[in-house]
């Protein structure tokens, strides 16, 4: 895997979070030999201080970059905002709370070899989560991969964990083609990629639960008629 990279943050109302991040961050890429590197934080219509911790994170540091969004969009447009922004060989996305450890990447690197799409998993090996959410959560998640399999056919068991690695022409051609803004995406990127033809693999990594989540209960059940949409939009020739 060349060492060149970009990684995207998606951000809402991230602000008390978002300095130790980009710290953990830091302290990671100067032990790595990731070079050039570039962070791209996209702001999703914080009303918070997130915009401003970002622009000063950013006076400090000339590898970050900062993309706003127009308003409040979702995490599925701020991904797909930084990943088509994103300028190096490989991408990776990862959630602000930086639930998988950004040491984590190095799992994600290994498999480069012999895929374009690298997503980390929670599902495979369900001993290497640190901090779990309430039993209910979990119960809904393991719920949702099953009705997302029988829907979509991917064999994936975990489409939901935010820390994924695109080989940048990966990204290009897949997030160019999607519709979904809120928390469905990932299961639409993945449905993408595999009609497009590139190897996907799945990888086992360390995760903890952090609270403050945004994923309201409301939002968890839009996810699952997001996945009809993507089946939808399949039918409807918006993929090609």
């Amino acid at each position: 895997m060349p060492g060149s990279l970009s990684i995207v943050i998606p951000a809402y109302n991230e602000e008390s979070r978002l300095p130790d991040t980009l710290s953990a961050i830091a302290a990671y890429l100067a032990a790595s030999d990731f070079d050039p590197v570039e962070i791209l934080v996209v702001d999703d219509g914080s009303s918070d201080g997130t915009a401003r911790a970002a622009d000063e994170a950013a006076r400090r540091d000339p590898r970050i970059r900062v993309l706003r969004n127009p308003g409040n969009r979702g995490k599925g447009y701020s991904v797909r905002h930084g990943m088509l922004e994103a300028r190096h060989d490989w991408v990776l996305f990862t959630d602000a709370d930086l639930s998988a450890p950004i040491a984590e990447l190095g799992k994600l690197r290994e498999a480069t070899a012999g895929a374009e799409i690298i997503i980390g998993s929670r599902g495979l090996d369900r001993s290497l989560i640190g901090v779990h959410q309430s039993p209910f959560r979990e119960a809904a998640g393991r719920f949702f991969n099953l009705v997302m399999r029988a829907t979509t056919g991917l064999p994936f068991r975990d489409t939901q964990c935010g820390f994924k690695l695109f080989r940048r022409d990966a990204a290009q051609a897949v997030f160019s083609r999607l519709r979904l803004e809120r928390f469905g995406f990932d299961v639409e990127a993945l449905f993408v990629a595999r009609r497009l033809g590139f190897r996907v693999a799945e990888v086992p990594v360390r995760w903890n639960h952090v609270e403050g989540s945004k994923v309201s209960m409301l939002a968890g059940l839009d996810g699952f008629l997001d996945i009809l949409r993507v089946r939808r939009n399949q039918w409807l020739g918006r993929y090609r």
